[in-house]
Formats: structure tokens, C-alpha cells, sequence
């Protein structure tokens, strides 16, 4: 039998029939198989929505191969990756978390405010179907070079940096959601295509868990929220594919947010569900809009729905139902309810003065009927667009590898004082603050730990339990350029440290892997190492992965990105001892470093800023050494004999030390001393894991080494905390002292600075 792509070849027409139908979204293998499936060609319309609910970004064709093999299973797991909107964690007896990535990449290349802005309204409603209330954003950002000595573009750059940010901060402002950490990073290899990966999290009870299924025949089915408009029109497709020159004429798919409008959906929502009985099924209409929702609700439950479209409320009354299935507007929600309690529904959201209209009902007869001016309009089974979608495994080619040419010496720097100062206002290095300040990140009063932390804290209370939970998002892109499958564990373990470092147990973690052309064997070949990387690492520590999102086709003008996985990692704090802070808190502390010196430059964000590369290979890593870094900081947090906690990651030893320094509300300065044996560009600069530094009592000192000494760590006494404002290092005959007043001025205003300069 001849392969299902050549039953139905194209013929007519020829090139302009093929021109057709790759317009729509649709290889000519993709509109094939189409045809097969419905048993004649499909109509305009109908290409359109195949074209949209096929493309990448709604069915993974070309990354659920490689996602299966990431560990989804685990004893707290409550709903798994892939089976609704987000992934559901049991937390604690009755109590739930939910919390899920995604990434708004090509809308914020295009439209970077609302394109920022959307991206959070679209994680927060995700959260939202599942019952959560949400309560808390963290995103993770990568810009190209904003420096304009270092790049033409960066302007562009920074212009997309300050626009991004200002999205963010207006959605989660305006809707009372805090936003308590993240990350943000710089490379060349993103100019004109910004990551802005966004993540949500939120609680709910367990018995209120909702979920998206269209069941119940002869339910009814409302849309809730605003109006649909012409705006984010195919914006899945859109998403799915690469940039084109032209931004401008692109603006239409990206859609616009309403956040005033999100906060009163999401409380007629939540209001809803403390009723049981009223809410049947809820689904979040965002990519694909209302064809996605209803297609989707109805597929899991093995229902059909017949929907009138004249009932949908829309901004433009010449609409057609093309236009009304794909619009992506924002702040809508698709609900079934059950038909005994519409008046309970109707009451609910007149309350909240949300629009909630009536638009059709569950079928038994597996098929989506449209009727669009008194007309069927569309018919269509939702198993051909959800479950029949093509699934492909693509090529991926190793690159020869590099590992016969030797490891470089580096020439060491005359002047480290200045050096460090410069290093500590490098725009990869420098405080966040002029970003989260932007930020009301202590609305609710939840917020335990400011932003710029290696963790966020948040603090909840569920009903008669007090419950702390480590929130922290992480990826070095330049580490997976080197090797993605090695990148992509130590993305994971240093996620994990982070959550170490406050003594929170990982719940579970969601990624997002932002990558170039799936279609390119060595792009490929990255994703794949990426995802092997990922699913080692989780299995290693016996954590699942509850979620998270693929992007394709990210090109910069130049090259694709770098392969650049985003991992957000949840734990809980057990422990009711008081936390260990980032920044130094007492003169006279004991400084210990955990883990040992490290060694070398590979890798290193040093090498790369002053030499212009990477190296070779990566700084020196283990998922076992790690393991036993974490079990020591666990044991530091239950015992809470540390007064401050910092871990080592990019930047090394001498950015940690100054950052702890001159981060907290105490200036405190520290004296200590290297081994001069060891060069100390090495010393400051290599980026070795599973290693962090720790400030204590001197009469914790002897239990902190022997804690140490018991979990096979290395513990090094480096010096002290000084009441005097200075920063003094030795090593050897050498002697570094820096006044901490200039470091933290170039250290804090370093992204101020670079900004004024546009």
C-alpha cells in the first residue's frame, strides 16, 4: 500500500495549487494526508484551520516523539504533562500546585509590549482552567547585545529589552499577580528574536481541580470574557514558523492584551468553581482560539458540539467563521456547564460584569458543527484535528567534534581590581533591579524573598496550614551551545541547587525549549541531546516534568539561537526554621566555600565576555556531586546554623562573593584569602557546579564541616564577614582590596547605565 501521502497527490494546477496550500500553513505531505482523512479536498476554510491546528505550536509535530521520553510519573503527580491546559502536584493533604512555562517569542519580536504582555495572560489562564488561583510570575528573558560599542543592533535591542519588561509589568500589575523572580541573559545570537519565556504558578483545592472536557449531552457551552476581534489572527501559525524581514506586516498575529479584563474573568472563574456541580468542562482560548478550545474539550471526552457563531460576541460584524474559529483575542474562556445550573452560571458572571454568552451545546455524534449566519458553516470530526495530527521524526546529524585540538592557556590579567568591577557590571552580571522594580512583586503579601535571589519564596496559607514553596527559573544557552546534552543536565541541577539553597524539596519541574528549525538535521540534533540531557537529569534526581512548551524556528539575523532549554523547578520548604539569606547578614561570619575550587575557564562567561569564545567544553560538572551539594544544603536548612547562602554558577566564585556582598540591605564587606598556588583568574572565574558559598556563626563552623565532611563535600574556610566596607582578597604575595560603595554603584546601575546611553 502506497505511503498515506501519496494517495492523494496534488495534481491541479500545479504550482499555483501548491503555492495554495503551503499559504494556509500546510506541506503538500501535510494537505495529502488531509485529503485521505476527510476522503475529498478540503475547502479553504478547512485548510486554514489545519493549517493553524497542525502547525508546531498546537500539536508538536515534530517534538512528541522526543517528549515522550521525558519522565512525566511520580507519587505527587495529579494530572500529567500533556493530559490538560498545566500539570497538577499534590502539595499537601487536599492542597494542590499548578504551574506551567510558555514562551511568546515571535510576538515579542514584533510587538514587544503586548507580545510580553499576552505571554502572561496566556500562562495565567493556563493556570487558571485547571481551578488555581494564581499567584505568582516568574519569567525568563534572553535579548541580543544592548552594549553599542559590542553590536549595531543595540538599539533595536535595547528598545525590545525596555517594551518586553513594560509588558510584563502592566499585565501582572493590572491583574494582582506578583512577579517574583526570573532570569535575564544577553547574546548576539538572539538579536531581533527575544526569548520571552513566562511562567505562572497557583494553588488549588484538590477536589476542585477542573478540567477541559465537553461532556454531558446536550450541555450547554458559553463563551466567557472579551469580545472576538480580528487580532492574533493564526498567531499559532505564525509562532510556528520563522520571522520574516517584514515585522511590520506581521503585527496582526499578535494579539492585545486586556489585563482589567483577565483579573474579573479570573474571579467569576474561581467564584464558579466553589460550587460544585456548575462547572462541567473550561478551556482557555489561546493559541488557535475557539476552534483549539472546542475541538480539544470535545476530543477528550469523545463528544461533538454544535456551535452557533452568530451568538459569539465580536467586534466586527462582517467576521467570517474562519475568523471567529482562529481569532486568538485575549481574556476568553470557553466553559461547559451543566445545564441544571446556567442560571447559577449567568448569576455568577453578571456579578463580575463578565460577558458570558450562551454559544451552543455537547453533542453525542463525535463532530464539530459551525453555523455561521443561520448556515452550517463547518463540520468536522475533533479527532482529525486533534489526535489525527501528523507526528514526525526528523533527521538529526552529529557534529564532528572538536576534542583533538588541545585546551588553551589564557593570558592572566594585570589588574584584577579594575577587572572585577568591570566584570560585576557586565549587563550579564549586574542587578535586575531597574527590571523588577517595575514589578509589584509583593501584592497578596506572599512574597517572602525580593526578587534577585537565587529563589524566589513564596509564603502560602491554606486555611489552617502555613506552607512555604522555592520558585526558580534557569538556562545557559552558551552551555548547550557547547554540548546540549550536558548543558541541559546542569540547566536542571542548577535549578535544583537553587531550590537547595532555601531547603525546598523539588516537586517537579516545566520546561521550555526554545530552539531553531526543527528541519535543519543539526538544530535537530540539539533538541534531541537537549531533551536526553533533561530526561537524564529528572530520572537521576527521581523528579517528573508536569509540563512546559517547544519553540521553533528562533533565528537571529545571523544564525540560529543558541539551543537554549529554560528550566522552572518548584519545591517545598519543610523545614519552619528561619531561611538562610543571599547576601551576607553578620560582621564576623565565618566564609566557607562548599564544593572546592573548580578549575579551568571552558565554558566560563569570563572566557567568552574577554576572549570572544567558549572553549571547548564545559566547566567541570556531576549529577553526583550535585546530589550531595543539595542533601549538605538541605541539612544546612533544617539545622539553620547558616546565616547566608549564595550557590556558584555563571560568573564563578568572584561575582558570588561580590554579590554577596553589596546585594542585601547590610553593607558588609569580607576579607579573605586564595590559594596561590592555583592562578587566580581560575580561582575567580571558572564556573565548576555544585558548589556555593556560606556565611556563619564561628561557633557553627566545626557542625558545618562536619556535616559537610559526612555528605563527602569539601568545605573550605575562605575568610570573613567585615563590618568595614571593603572587599580584600589575598592571594599570594597579591593583595585586592576594592572600596564596596564603587563596586555596588557599577554593580547596581550597570543596566541603568547602558540604557541611558540609547
Amino acid at each position: 500500500m502506497k505511503p498515506i501521502e501519496e494517495q492523494c497527490p496534488v495534481t491541479e494546477n500545479g504550482e499555483e495549487a501548491i503555492g495554495e496550500i503551503q499559504s494556509f500553513g500546510l506541506s503538500i505531505a501535510e494537505y495529502n494526508r488531509l485529503c485521505l482523512l476527510l476522503g475529498r479536498r478540503p475547502t479553504p476554510a478547512e485548510m486554514a484551520i489545519f493549517g493553524v491546528m497542525w502547525s508546531e505550536h498546537c500539536c508538536y509535530k515534530s517534538s512528541k516523539n522526543e517528549l515522550r521520553k521525558l519522565p512525566t510519573l511520580g507519587k505527587r503527580v495529579l494530572v500529567k504533562a500533556g493530559e490538560e491546559n498545566a500539570g497538577v502536584v499534590e502539595l499537601t493533604e487536599g492542597w494542590a500546585v499548578v504551574f506551567k512555562i510558555e514562551s511568546h517569542n515571535h510576538p515579542s519580536a514584533v510587538e514587544p509590549f503586548q507580545g510580553a504582555a499576552t505571554g502572561v495572560g496566556g500562562i495565567f489562564r493556563d493556570i487558571l482552567t485547571m481551578g488555581a488561583q494564581p499567584l505568582c510570575f516568574m519569567n525568563s528573558l534572553r535579548f541580543g547585545e544592548i552594549r553599542k560599542e559590542k553590536s549595531p543592533g543595540a538599539n533595536h535591542n535595547a528598545f525590545l529589552l525596555r517594551h518586553v519588561v513594560a509588558g510584563i509589568a502592566h499585565y501582572g500589575n493590572c491583574v494582582g499577580v506578583p512577579t517574583v523572580g526570573g532570569e535575564l541573559a544577553f547574546d548576539k545570537s538572539y538579536e531581533d528574536n527575544p526569548l520571552v519565556n513566562v511562567f505562572c504558578l497557583g494553588v488549588v483545592k484538590t477536589e476542585r481541580i477542573q478540567r477541559g472536557v465537553a461532556q454531558g449531552i446536550g450541555n450547554p457551552v458559553y463563551i466567557a470574557g472579551s469580545k472576538t476581534g480580528r487580532d492574533g489572527l493564526k498567531g499559532a501559525a505564525f509562532a510556528s514558523r520563522k520571522l520574516e524581514e517584514n515585522k511590520a506586516e506581521q503585527r496582526h498575529s499578535v494579539q492585545i492584551a486586556d489585563p482589567f479584563m483577565g483579573r474579573i474573568l479570573m474571579s467569576a472563574c474561581l467564584e464558579l468553581f466553589q460550587i460544585p456541580g456548575v462547572v462541567v468542562g473550561i478551556q482557555d482560548m489561546g493559541a488557535a482560539g475557539l476552534i483549539c478550545s472546542t475541538s480539544e474539550t470535545a476530543a477528550r471526552a469523545k463528544r461533538g458540539m454544535e456551535i452557533n457563531l452568530d451568538e459569539v460576541p465580536v467586534r466586527e460584524e462582517d467576521m467570517s467563521a474562519e475568523e471567529i474559529l482562529l481569532s486568538e483575542s485575549q481574556e476568553r474562556m470557553l466553559l461547559i456547564i451543566s445545564k441544571d445550573n446556567e442560571e447559577v452560571a449567568k448569576r455568577v458572571f453578571d456579578k463580575w460584569e463578565v460577558p458570558f454568552c450562551r454559544i451552543g451545546k455537547v453533542i453525542q455524534e463525535e463532530k464539530l458543527r459551525f453555523y455561521r449566519w443561520g448556515k452550517l458553516a463547518l463540520e468536522i470530526a475533533p479527532e482529525l484535528i486533534v489526535h489525527k495530527a501528523p507526528v514526525y521524526t526528523l533527521q538529526a546529524h552529529e557534529p564532528s567534534h572538536k576534542d583533538s585540538l588541545p585546551s588553551r592557556r589564557w593570558p592572566e590579567p594585570k589588574d584584577y581590581k579594575n577587572l572585577l568591577i568591570e566584570f560585576c557590571s557586565l549587563p550579564q552580571n549586574c542587578s535586575r533591579k531597574w527590571i523588577y522594580s517595575q514589578f509589584d512583586y509583593m501584592v497578596g503579601l506572599r512574597t517572602v524573598e525580593d526578587p534577585g535571589s537565587d529563589c524566589a519564596v513564596m509564603r502560602l496559607f491554606l486555611e489552617d496550614k502555613l506552607i512555604r514553596l522555592g520558585l526558580t527559573l534557569d538556562g545557559n544557552g552558551r552551555y548547550c551551545g557547547i554540548d546540549p546534552y550536558r548543558g541541559s543536565m546542569m540547566a536542571v541541577a542548577e535549578a535544583l541547587r537553587n531550590l537547595a539553597v532555601v531547603g525546598a524539596i523539588p516537586l517537579g519541574i516545566t520546561d521550555n525549549l526554545n530552539f531553531a528549525d526543527p528541519n535543519d538535521p543539526f538544530s535537530y540534533w540539539q533538541f534531541k541531546e537537549a531533551v536526553r540531557g533533561i530526561a537524564e537529569a529528572c530520572r537521576f534526581f527521581e523528579i517528573p516534568v508536569t509540563g512546559g512548551n517547544v519553540s521553533f524556528y528562533n533565528f537571529s539575523k545571523q544564525s540560529s539561537i543558541l539551543p537554549t532549554p529554560v528550566i522552572g523547578a518548584v519545591g517545598l520548604i519543610e523545614t519552619d526554621k528561619a531561611l538562610a539569606k543571599m547576601a551576607f547578614q553578620n560582621p564576623g561570619d565565618v566564609i566557607v566555600l562548599l564544593g572546592g575550587w573548580g578549575n579551568g575557564l571552558e565554558g566560563s562567561l569570563y572566557l567568552q565576555e574577554y576572549f570572544g569564545e567558549s572553549g571547548q567544553k564545559l566547566p567541570h560538572f556531576s549529577l553526583e556531586a550535585e546530589k550531595k551539594h543539595n542533601e549538605l544544603l538541605y541539612s544546612l536548612a533544617n539545622e539553620g546554623i547558616a546565616s547566608s547562602i549564595h550557590d556558584l554558577s555563571e560568573g564563578g566564585l568572584g561575582l558570588a562573593l561580590v554579590e554577596c556582598s553589596v546585594s542585601g540591605d547590610k553593607k558588609l564587606g569580607f576579607s579573605i584569602s586564595l590559594p596561590a598556588e592555583l592562578r587566580l583568574d581560575e580561582l575567580l572565574f571558572n564556573e565548576a557546579g555544585a558548589r556555593s558559598v556560606v556565611s556563619l556563626p564561628r561557633e557553627n563552623l566545626s557542625s558545618l564541616l562536619k556535616i559537610a565532611d559526612d555528605k563527602g563535600v569539601q568545605g573550605i574556610v575562605l575568610g570573613e564577614v567585615t563590618e568595614e566596607y571593603f572587599l580584600k582578597l589575598r592571594h599570594g604575595e597579591q593583595s585586592i582590596e576594592i572600596d564596596g560603595a564603587e563596586i555596588e554603584e557599577e554593580w547596581e546601575k550597570g543596566l541603568e547605565k547602558i540604557l541611558e546611553k540609547d
